[in-house]
């Protein structure tokens, strides 16, 4: 199997391939080989052996024989000499086929110990790519998590002074989600005066989108910086928070989202799930098609119960961002947001979890 070598990983969120090359590894000595056309074998001289030893006692003894009597008839003879011929030469003949058996089953040892030495030598190579592939991902994932978290940090200690223009392309808000029943695992919130969360202005829907798709690479400057501003909001931060965790998840069965092309769903049909709608009403949000995505990610819904309950998350917070998105999104953000690495996280998870069925 051959490698291809994809563009560089840059953040986990881009969900880029991460490099790796087939190192060259040595090929045992004979493994390979084609089997030798060898002279005489150890068995061949055996049976010759054996066949000149026969002849030579056969020889030796019909010509000791006594001859037949003179009275005997021509049948007689002819059949005393079949019989002779029958007694020198069939030995010889089942000591060659016991020979030829003998090579025969010596040469399908050997056919057999070389396929497997290559079948083996397969199996290493590919548990060798994987693992190079593991090394070469997982410390790219960690630094450029480490760089996010930092941006995050760095944001949220200069909140307070932080001065946001209302630029002409961000006339358009994007407003809060409106309060939902609380779950049982938030907490209330104390009335402690006006916070930083409450002053800050309604992040712009084009901002919403470019946040979920994440920057697309280290100098993804406007990537970066919408992903700044949504942070700001918390009902997005979370959102963005939960895609992250699903994402990185997803990567170690390398699973990622620049790889999936799902089917495109018609906006009215985003507006039919944001509204409540489930089931078969919705099931063109499931386009995900690609089947080995498809099961390695319901396998591991199935055993891991940290993916599933990431996974239940994610969910549960798309579900209400896209609701409050959907209310002031025109068709064009809703196929824009479809477009974007979470929306295609949701439709492969939400196909896995049976939203859609």
């Amino acid at each position: 199997m051959a490698d291809t070598a994809p563009a560089e990983k840059t953040s986990p969120q881009t969900q880029t391939r991460p490099a790796s090359s087939a190192q060259a590894r040595p090929t045992p000595l004979g493994i390979y080989d084609r089997p030798r056309i060898e002279g005489i074998s150890g068995i061949e001289i055996i049976a010759i052996a054996l066949s000149a030893l026969w002849l030579l006692g056969a020889s030796v003894f019909f010509m000791t024989m006594p001859s037949p009597p003179e009275g005997q008839d021509g049948d007689g003879r002819g059949l005393m000499f079949l019989m002779t011929m029958l007694a020198i030469f069939m030995p010889v003949g089942m000591i060659w086929v016991a020979a030829t058996a003998a090579k025969a089953s010596r040469v399908m040892r050997e056919e057999s110990q070389r396929l497997q030495a290559a079948i083996d030598a397969i199996r290493q190579a590919y548990i060798a790519q994987q693992h190079s592939r593991d090394l070469g991902s997982e410390p790219s994932v960690a630094r450029k998590l480490d760089e996010i978290a930092a941006a995050a940090k760095k944001t949220e200690t200069t909140l307070a002074t932080f001065h946001t223009r209302r630029d002409a392309q961000h006339s358009v808000r994007h407003a809060p989600p409106p309060l939902a029943p609380q779950a049982a695992d938030d907490q209330p919130k104390l009335a402690l005066g006006t916070t930083s969360e409450d002053t800050a202005p309604p992040l712009a829907r084009e901002d919403f989108i470019r946040a979920l798709n994440f920057p697309e690479t280290a100098e993804d400057a406007a990537g970066f910086s919408a992903l700044r501003r949504a942070l700001k909001d918390r009902p997005t931060a979370q959102m963005i928070q939960a895609a992250q965790d699903i994402l990185t998840l997803l990567s170690q069965d390398g699973i990622y989202m620049d790889d999936l092309r799902p089917d495109r769903a018609r906006p009215e049909i985003w507006r039919s799930f944001a509204q409540g709608a489930r089931g078969r009403s919705v099931a063109a949000l499931g386009g995900v098609r690609d089947r080995s995505s498809l099961a390695l990610t319901a396998g591991r819904m199935k055993q891991d119960p940290i993916f599933r309950d990431a996974a239940h998350h994610f969910l549960r917070r798309f579900d209400r961002s896209f609701a409050a998105f959907e209310a002031e999104a025109d068709d064009a953000d809703i196929s824009a947001l479809s477009d974007t690495r979470t929306a295609r996280a949701f439709m492969l998870l939400g196909r896995v979890a049976g939203t859609f069925d």
